[in-house]
């Protein structure tokens, strides 16, 4: 039985985990994704873009107004398998990208990863490397230095996180003049709401839970495993480099050599725990493939970083396989493609995104739709001729005021009566209702079951729609 005095600890305490910085390939390569990703971010509403009859800013989610405008791409609500068909690239390419180099998405692209590495940078240039951040941890808040870096701190990653809300609201209203009445209390309640709330959200994941957020809340880090395969390329310890027959040791007097190392039978690896150290989930790359690792890369340059200094050649900590890390003799690393999985997935990713720019390509300038008028469905006038009507709904999608024309065929010449809307013209985004109606004499009613409609747009697009004619027969 269990002793009821003993305490029972279902979740252990977290560690905070605090990274070193690091300079490498791949640190330089994150921190060019991490700029161009918070250029494009916080810089798409700013950048003008002129539109006829719409706010000029590039990208525009106008939910009044039912439409994404999105540079010189107006997508509507009818649009919904566009934006389906992106959603499903995206997906795509993400699978694609797995199965090749394992979690690099989550490594360089994900949105907390690139937050969460933007609040360490500036927890990093206010209070100081790992050692000066460790040792500030354990001051009692009493202290006065302990208080003014972790507030100013806190107060920078609080500016961050209320600005990232900010562009987010700026993205649904003309920005300057949504930011204009944002400070001057005249926005929308809805504007307030949403800023408080993702303000608040984006403090707390990439301040304060940081790679908790990766490890237990997000998804994709637990179902990868299923993408991944032998061949897949990712971040990788070799292990019979580094640990040779009596494991790694660090680097001291009758082991600095390669040559000593290998006759005292210790790897390469000194045990520095330097890729510990720079890791933002603070794992031991060195216990093998793990879920939490977001192939950042960061081990690498750390590791890389040592055998420089050490003299030896680099590659001890790399991106590479696990099939190529299992040869006698591990070939060049590189990407390999000749695998069915990557070959579907890439597949998909080539035809969905060939289908998507030819759907952009043919995608309709105009909406149009002809319905009969069913009270009465026909009308049998004095001297016999018979009358049915019909409504032609018109909506202009082109970006610009257009000019109709409408017409017939399959009717004799003079049956069709569309008033005076034989040619209409439209305001871009807007949409006009048509009455029109046919009379055929008796004769012709008999023999005309169907016929023609006919729209041209001043641009050059042409829609034919059938309607039927109905008689007493009908």
């Amino acid at each position: 039985m269990t002793d009821s005095s003993q305490e029972i600890q279902l979740y252990a305490k977290r560690a905070a985990v605090v990274p070193r910085s690091i300079r490498g390939a791949f640190r330089t390569f994150k921190t060019g994704v991490l700029w161009l990703g918070f250029l494009i971010y916080f810089g798409l509403p700013w950048l003008p873009w002129s539109r006829p009859n719409a706010p000029s800013q590039s990208v525009l989610f106008d939910i009044p107004g039912r439409r994404f405008l999105i540079f010189d791409l107006t997508i509507h609500p009818q649009d919904i398998f566009l934006l389906s068909l992106l959603l499903f690239i995206a997906a795509a390419v993400l699978f694609f990208s797995t199965a090749l180099v394992g979690r690099a998405f989550c490594g360089y692209f994900c949105f907390q990863t690139l937050w969460t590495d933007a609040f360490i940078w500036l927890e990093h240039f206010i209070q100081g490397e790992r050692p000066q951040r460790l040792k500030l941890a354990r001051e009692p808040w009493r202290n006065r230095d302990k208080l003014l870096k972790v507030g100013l701190t806190r107060l920078a990653w609080l500016l961050v996180a209320f600005w990232t809300a900010m562009t987010f609201v700026l993205y649904f209203g003309h920005a300057p003049d949504l930011t204009t009445r944002f400070f001057t209390g005249q926005a929308p309640a809805a504007a307030y709401i949403t800023v408080a709330a993702l303000t608040l959200t984006t403090y707390i994941a990439a301040g304060l839970m940081r790679e908790h957020v990766c490890i237990f809340i997000c998804p994709y880090g637990r179902f990868q495993s299923a993408m991944y395969d032998p061949e897949t390329l990712t971040v990788h310890y070799d292990r019979r480099r580094g640990e040779g027959t009596q494991g790694r040791k660090m680097a001291r007097t009758g082991l600095r050599t390669l040559a000593e190392r290998a006759a005292a039978g210790h790897g390469d690896c000194i045990d520095c725990g330097l890729c510990v150290q720079v890791c933002p989930v603070g794992i031991d790359i060195r216990d093998g493939l793990q879920y939490k690792c977001i192939s950042c890369g960061l081990c690498v340059d750390a590791c890389d970083s040592i055998m420089d200094k050490m003299g030896w050649s680099h590659g001890l900590v790399r991106y590479d396989s696990e099939t190529n890390l299992n040869r006698d003799q591990p070939a060049k690393v590189g990407l390999d493609w000749k695998r069915l999985k990557v070959a579907g997935w890439g597949l998909a990713v080539l035809l969905s995104v060939g289908w998507f720019a030819w759907s952009l390509g043919h995608k309709a300038t105009f909406e149009h739709s002809v319905q009969q008028v069913r009270q009465p469905l026909f009308v049998t006038l004095s001297d016999g001729s018979i009358r049915n009507r019909y409504q032609i709904r018109l909506t202009n999608l082109s970006g610009a005021d257009q000019t109709y024309t409408l017409g017939a065929r399959g009717l004799p010449e003079g049956a069709l009566d569309l008033g005076n809307f034989e040619r209409v013209t439209i305001k871009n985004e807007k949409s006009v209702v048509i009455q029109a109606s046919v009379m055929l004499s008796p004769a012709d009613a008999a023999r005309i079951q169907a016929f023609d409609f006919v729209i041209r747009s001043g641009a050059g697009d042409e829609v034919i729609d059938t309607a039927s004619f109905f008689t007493r027969r009908n």
